[in-house]
């Protein structure tokens, strides 16, 4: 979404889905996953909206939705991008819409060349390093209002999506054509000026191989039909409970610094000019522009008085990226005697991550290892009852690894903000202190920083200046512990007063690049104007406005929806009554409605400020994607992503199914790790394909959180879900002779794991180019210890490790398996049974990590000037 709109947050509230005329929750289980959110879209239904749910299991959603269509897992972008060639062919997109807020116009590059060219390749592709170089997906000179043109992003958006048809989509996904058309009318009849339909997802989308262009391909669509930036409409990223965007937005990615400014990489970013450059030209247009000023204001708080112009505000004195370090990269080190130590916070690898073997063998290569935690996670006891451990493969006395575990306080046991789904910060307050040795993350990591700067107080290593310039000066509260709200102050930043004094900053429009202030994180500059925090607000119902901001406090500014300018027509004036949000107030000359303006407040509609200007002065009066460098939503993205500037169907990593679009069978940006630990099934095509004939997805349960740290440990929630179990059809299970509360056995390349038995129509068999397809569900709430309440094989031991280029998120929805009544054999009966399944099938580590399907199909490159319409010309 950041790439389509300019921000990677969700584009509006979970209140406002109340006001959607249509609802579409896809790749995600919103009424089991996201409970208390779902009573917006349950309000949303009683005012008379439609609910449909596309997921391949029918669960508690579909109970409650309108309609229930089974997909393949996996095969989205086929559904979606027949959706935008529905919306195009049959001219039901919102033209006014279109032609004034997204880039519909605008002319590519002579030189570039689609997947409909290339036989699933953009071009500009290096099949020895898995890249893109995006030289050809550029804009060129020039735009056509008329849309003619055939380098318009409108005409390439055509042609692309032109073979995307009701039929193929019941080849690929498996739904059929009634059900197609069905989705098509009840989007498409909610849509335009009167109507709005929004659309949720989860990590049904995104944990793919190219999960990110699934987002991309909704976002196309909303973009099309005008549902951005509206009342009822967008795009909602369904975040994981209390703090998941908040993650993100500070953060705890390895490539990111608060704020989404991006981590300087070695080789290219030498300079603090070349950074700020690449972050956000100052001469395009838009917020991004502002780079300058977030980044100075950042390294002020990170180091006050010691980031001065003279060391590039610190920026001398930065790590480097020197490639990705992603935590499936952070574990492959480990194995290869890379990485000594080792912080467990918040996760639980041993079972909850792609992989769960190869990330404990990880485990049992460290030096040391920390585990924080509320319960003796098997993160932390692994090296004593692991599944290697209780085979016999792997001996205790072997291992090496000192392991630490340090209790951690729950989340009533300490204060502090987290940030929701919604980009909504809200502040927790602490109910009781934690007992015994128990810390909170803000106590323990000042604690353990002090501990260490006053180890290195007296250093003369250059390597030591960034930490003992950090600015550690939290006061304690009236506990004795340190602040929480004294670092909200500090992330909401400050400026420097006429007298040297701090004064906090009311919003991020003031922040300098001159070092006179300091933000923490420059997209959440005001959550303490005039010294309130505003994340605790709690006014019943959130107030009396329509925006019901009264409630918290959102980023960026407070806005709850964003992209809002798009409410109004190119006039200013709402595109219906019946959808007012933002409108032009002539009479103030500012923008005035239910919000807070997502817009420069006095940029007149009409207005054409002369581009030369760069940043937010540069933006016209109907530029509403203001963090976007042309002002306007991506139909196509001349930059962003690294796997293509439009989205496009390829199969997972692991397939039954051939792609029925492109020789190209699998994502060919797709990160890939050819292992004998981290081995792949054949796809279709492949021989010993049929030794892995079904497919396996994973989801979770209400009444379970992610690995179960914190459900499997409760009695009370470990009686509602006692016991690991998969879910199949009533034809899987004549077919394979499986009986219901019966044991089966799951087989992938990886693993060989058990799980009892439910047979259930909520399964429900595709038709998928002719042949029959399974699938088989499979919670991922449990593991193998001797300490929690209830414990189970982990779903997570069958996945591999293929990951999204984007964002490096694991492939762990879909992947390739076998299905045998009975319990698993143990021991090293078990390794030999894998063994067999993978000699039968053929697997090495080259399986499915070919970067090119097809070579002699997808390696070339019409001329430039090449007929589409002359006689002889052929698609590949």
């Amino acid at each position: 979404m950041g790439t389509s709109f300019g921000r990677g947050g969700a584009t509006q509230t979970l209140q406002d889905m109340a006001n959607a005329d249509c609802i579409v929750l896809q790749g995600g289980n919103m009424a089991e996953a996201h409970p208390v959110g779902f009573q917006w879209v349950a309000e949303a239904k009683a005012r008379g909206a439609k609910v449909i749910h596309v997921d391949p299991r029918f669960t508690r959603t579909s109970a409650v939705a309108d309609k229930h269509i089974a997909i393949r897992v996996g095969s989205d972008v086929a559904l979606l991008g027949a959706l935008i060639n529905h919306v195009l062919t049959h001219d039901l997109w919102f033209r006014d819409y279109v032609l004034a807020y997204t880039n519909a116009a605008r002319l590519v590059s002579a030189d570039f060349r689609d997947t409909e060219d290339l036989g699933g390749l953009f071009s500009g592709f290096d099949p020895e390093t898995g890249t893109y170089d995006n030289t050809t997906w550029a804009y060129d000179e020039g735009s056509d209002d008329t849309l003619q043109d055939p380098r318009t992003v409108f005409q390439i958006l055509k042609r692309h999506y032109a073979r995307y048809t009701p039929e193929l989509v019941q080849q690929v996904c498996g739904i059929s054509e009634a059900d197609f058309i069905y989705l098509a009318d009840a989007v498409t009849g909610n849509s335009g000026r009167e109507r709005t339909t929004c659309w949720a997802y989860a990590t049904g989308w995104t944990q793919h191989t190219f999960g990110a262009q699934f987002i991309r391909t909704a976002a196309v669509l909303q973009l099309l039909l005008g549902n951005v930036g509206r009342p009822g409409s967008g795009i909602m990223a369904l975040r994981g409970h209390a703090s998941i965007q908040g993650s993100t937005d500070i953060p705890t990615l390895f490539n990111l610094f608060p704020g989404y400014l991006p981590m300087p990489v070695a080789g290219r970013h030498d300079t603090l000019d070349a950074y700020l450059a690449a972050v956000g030209n100052t001469q395009q247009k838009g917020f991004w522009a502002n780079a300058d000023t977030y980044f100075v204001s950042l390294m002020k708080a990170y180091f006050g008085d010691a980031a001065t112009a003279e060391n590039d505000w610190y920026f001398d004195r930065l790590p480097r990226l020197t490639g990705p370090h992603s935590t499936y990269e952070t574990a492959m080190a480990m194995i290869d005697d890379q990485v000594e130590g080792y912080f467990v916070l918040g996760q639980n690898p041993a079972v909850g991550s792609a992989n769960g073997k190869l990330q404990r063998e990880a485990m049992r290569h460290l030096k040391w290892l920390v585990v924080r935690d509320l319960s003796l996670i098997e993160s932390a006891t692994w090296w004593q009852d692991s599944p290697e451990v209780l085979s016999g493969e792997v001996r205790t006395e072997d291992i090496e690894t000192e392991v630490f575990f340090l209790p951690a306080a729950t989340h009533v046991e300490k204060a502090g903000s987290f940030t929701q789904t919604q980009r909504l910060l809200q502040w927790r307050h602490q109910a009781v202190q934690p007992p015994g040795e128990c810390q909170s993350e803000l106590d323990f990591f000042l604690e353990l920083g002090q501990r260490i700067r006053s180890l290195v107080a007296d250093s003369g290593d250059e390597r030591d200046r960034p930490l003992l310039d950090m600015t550690w000066d939290y006061p304690d509260d009236e506990t004795g512990n340190p602040d929480p709200q004294a670092v909200l102050r500090e992330i909401n930043g400050y400026r420097t007063g006429e007298h040297g004094q701090r004064e906090l900053v009311s919003g991020f429009g003031e922040l300098k690049a001159d070092g006179s202030t300091s933000s923490g994180c420059w997209i959440y500059a005001g959550v303490f104007a005039g010294d309130e925090n505003k994340a605790a607000r709690r006014v019943p119902g959130g107030g009396a406005g329509v925006s019901q901001s009264q409630w918290g406090w959102a980023w960026p500014a407070d806005r709850r929806i964003l992209y809002n300018r798009a409410s109004a027509d190119p006039d200013g004036k709402p595109w219906s009554d019946r959808k007012k949000y933002i409108w032009w107030d002539e009479e103030q000359q500012r923008w005035v409605g239910d919000d807070v303006p997502d817009f420069p407040v006095d940029r007149a509609p009409h207005s054409r400020p002369d581009p030369a200007l760069g940043g937010p002065a540069a933006l016209g009066g109907d530029d509403p994607f203001i963090m976007q460098s042309d002002g306007k939503g991506w139909l196509f993205a001349p930059s962003g992503l690294v796997d293509g500037p439009l989205p496009t169907h390829f199969e997972p990593q692991e397939s039954p199914v051939r792609n029925l679009l492109y020789p190209q069978q699998q994502s060919p940006a797709r990160v890939i790790y050819p292992r004998e630990d981290n081995l792949d099934a054949p796809s279709a095509g492949e021989q010993g394909a049929d030794v892995f004939p079904f497919v396996f997805t994973t989801y979770r349960l209400t009444e379970h959180h992610t690995a179960g740290g914190m459900s499997r440990w409760l009695p009370y929630l470990s009686e509602l879900q006692p016991e690991m179990f998969c879910e199949v059809s009533p034809q899987l299970a004549a077919e394979r002779g499986l009986v219901n509360e019966g044991w089966a056995t799951i087989v992938s390349p990886r693993a060989v794991i058990e799980a009892k038995v439910l047979v259930t129509e909520r399964m429900t068999p595709l038709t998928i180019d002719g042949r029959t397809v399974h699938q088989i569900g499979l919670p991922y709430h449990w593991g193998v210890g001797n300490e929690a309440l209830v414990t189970g094989d982990a779903a997570n031991d069958l996945i591999g490790v293929t990951l999204d280029p984007n964002v490096l998120i694991q492939e762990s929805k879909v992947g390739s398996c076998d299905i045998v009544a009975g319990r698993r054999p143990r021991g090293a009966a078990a390794e030999a049974l894998l063994a067999s399944y993978n000699e039968r099938a053929g697997v090495t580590v080259q399986t499915d990590n070919q970067r090119i399907t097809d070579p002699p199909a997808e390696l070339h490159d019409p001329a430039p000037g090449d007929d589409r319409d002359q006689e002889g010309w052929t698609r590949w």
